[in-house]
């Protein structure tokens, strides 16, 4: 018998795209899953509770308790052995959660799975095909904006990006599920990069296609993400990252806010996206630093989760570094990229 698998859908909006992600759903050729939605609107979603052939369980929260914290709920209520995250406003095609089961059936070793998810708008164009990192802890999706048929070889991939992964069960129960203080952004970086010290490996399905429109859930540039994905890399870097690597991220950093100046004088790329939104370009300046202040105000339970992952640590942290350097990004890719 395949296994259960429980999807989770964390939702701040419901409407019409967490409608349609739900019919994407009930369209699936795989039929042994569960959906529970998380409704992290207070009730101002309006989810309905029985849609996709009544597989629906609902999880309603007073207030949002952010991305991390949602699914984690998903996860203490779900009785499938294979967990897939789902944004609400990602549709798969039918055969998603059949190429995602099949590709993990068999390898114990494999503990998470990453879709190959494309542009709705653009379909013939990728969102992501697994997650990439930047050593000073900054992420970015694999192939962004790439020709998917680039990308059609299924292969061992750093992480997957939470907006349509797959996780096993197993493999949670022991490093742990997202860690809800991120609240918003990397979760699903930090998830990865624990599981990967813990010896897990990921696979990259470019069969399991899902179509992402996104619904800015704090902008595609605004001061709310890059706070929160500014912050977030520097959590990353003190839960994840050897303490003998710490000294050379502030050296990549640097290097970086140099690329997205320079993508900024060159009209490119996120810095000059949010340039052209209702904040200034110096707002950057005190987001970057309020982001340090949180980091460093945090700094003793960050450790304190650090000194839990390393007991489950598989791997040296040589060979990490080496695995980051083998799925790693360019700062200029990094800034350049939209």
């Amino acid at each position: 018998m395949p296994p259960l698998i429980t999807v989770i859908i964390p939702t701040l909006e419901g409407g019409e795209n967490l409608e349609k992600c739900l019919a994407a759903l009930a369209s699936q050729t795989f039929t042994r899953f569960e959906i529970i939605v998380v409704d992290n609107s207070g009730g101002a979603a309006g989810v309905p509770d029985g849609p996709a052939g009544g597989r629906v369980r609902v999880l309603r929260n007073e207030t949002n308790a952010g991305f991390g914290a949602a699914v984690n709920q998903g996860i203490r209520a779900a009785g499938g052995e294979l967990i897939c995250t789902l944004n609400d406003d990602a549709f798969p095609e039918p055969h998603w959660l059949e190429e995602l089961a099949s590709a993990c059936a068999g390898d114990l070793s494999v503990g998470m799975c990453a879709s190959q998810i494309r542009l709705a708008g653009a379909p013939e164009r990728l969102d992501s095909a697994g997650m990439q990192v930047y050593l000073d802890g900054s992420s970015k999706q694999r192939g962004r904006m790439a020709l998917a048929a680039d990308f059609s070889a299924r292969e061992e991939v750093l992480f997957p990006s939470a907006c349509a992964a797959l996780y096993r069960v197993a493999m949670l129960e022991k490093i742990g599920g997202f860690d809800p203080d991120f609240f918003l952004y990397c979760e699903d970086t930090d998830l990865g990069l624990r599981a990967r010290r813990a010896g897990f490996r990921c696979l990259y399905v470019p069969s399991a296609v899902v179509y992402h429109r996104y619904s800015g859930s704090a902008g595609r540039a605004s001061a709310a993400k890059a706070f929160y994905v500014e912050r977030n890399r520097l959590y990353t870097v003190i839960k994840n990252f050897p303490v003998w690597l710490w000294p050379a991220v502030p050296i990549f950093s640097a290097y970086r806010y140099g690329m997205h100046l320079y993508s900024l004088l060159a009209g490119r790329g996120l810095a000059s996206e949010f340039q052209r939104g209702s904040d200034p370009w110096w707002k950057l300046m005190k987001i970057v630093l309020a982001a340090n202040w949180q980091a460093f105000r945090h700094l003793p339970s960050l450790l304190a989760k650090r000194r839990r992952a390393a007991r489950l640590a598989a791997i040296s942290g040589w060979a990490f570094l080496r695995l980051l350097r083998r799925h790693s990004i360019s700062a200029r890719d990094l800034a350049l990229q939209p």
